[in-house]
């Protein structure tokens, strides 16, 4: 059992989460906090909660470096479906920090309850998904830690650290629906190498992170009719401003879709954010 520090109120209980070097204890807090809020029974914030800090804990290992460092190997070898499960555990234990920071940064924003229950829904399961690549990691001999990886993806939340609705456009709208891209065709050459139970993994993650893409439309949309914004137009506004990189394709437009991300919001992105 880990021992866990007292939840106070939601914005105390992700902090606590968030701060976490200890991954265990920072997956543990990450579900429990949500389950308690789900029950109705933390306040949503405290005098006594920690401040936000700038980086979120992390072990001392894995090292850190650009991606351009990252080497690529192929899945049709242990080793390399090693790396691909240690780079998508590294993916999903961001996704847990990030969920966290969203709304432990935003309780005093202007939100209903129903956005804290979609988040922590959220943080929710990501901290699975870490949970199941890291024990299939230690199934093969392995586990997180063992490899490099790099940091692009807390840049992401740093930058938009001042704008919730940059925030979402740049997290789940572009982030997170890059994975809904990707993910079948890792599925696939999974289950060609025989690698059925990283595959069944990679499955339950697909069909999660649809609903997270679809928290993240639902919630833009709902700030851009408050101020009167066309969706489209400002999610391309806040693309420009605020992403580094291209958006590439392909994309996989039926998932999108039906997580409420429609082709008139990135497509033309395309070609602007390489230009």
């Amino acid at each position: 059992m880990i021992d866990l520090p007292h939840i106070e109120s939601l914005r105390g209980g992700t902090t606590a989460a968030i701060m976490a070097a200890d991954l265990d204890l920072k997956t543990t807090l990450a579900q429990e906090t949500a389950r308690r809020w789900f029950a109705r029974t933390l306040s949503m914030r405290s005098p006594r909660d920690p401040a936000l800090p700038s980086r979120p804990g992390r072990p001392e290992k894995p090292e850190l470096i650009p991606p351009k460092h990252m080497e690529k190997r192929s899945l049709h070898t242990q080793k390399g479906r090693v790396a691909l499960l240690h780079a998508l555990a590294h993916i999903e234990l961001n996704a847990v920090d990030l969920a966290l920071d969203i709304v432990a940064r935003f309780t005093t924003e202007r939100v209903p309850h129903s956005f804290f229950d979609g988040w922590m829904q959220v943080a929710f399961e990501e901290a699975k998904h870490f949970r199941l690549i890291r024990d299939r990691l230690r199934d093969l001999g392995a586990d997180y830690g063992d490899l490099p990886a790099h940091d692009g993806l807390w840049q992401a939340a740093h930058d938009t650290r001042n704008d919730l609705t940059a925030r979402l456009a740049v997290v789940p709208l572009i982030l997170e629906a890059r994975g809904l891209d990707v993910t079948p065709t890792l599925q696939a050459k999974m289950r060609e190498t025989g690698d059925d139970a990283s595959a069944d993994i990679l499955d339950i993650i697909y069909n999660d992170e649809k609903g997270h893409v679809a928290v993240g439309a639902k919630w833009f949309r709902f700030l851009c009719a408050r101020e009167k914004k066309d969706p489209s137009a400002t999610f391309k506004e806040l693309v420009r401003t605020n992403f580094r990189g291209p958006l590439k394709p392909p994309f996989n437009d039926v998932a999108r879709a039906e997580a409420g991300l429609t082709p008139s919001f990135y497509r033309s992105l395309v070609s602007v954010s390489q230009s």
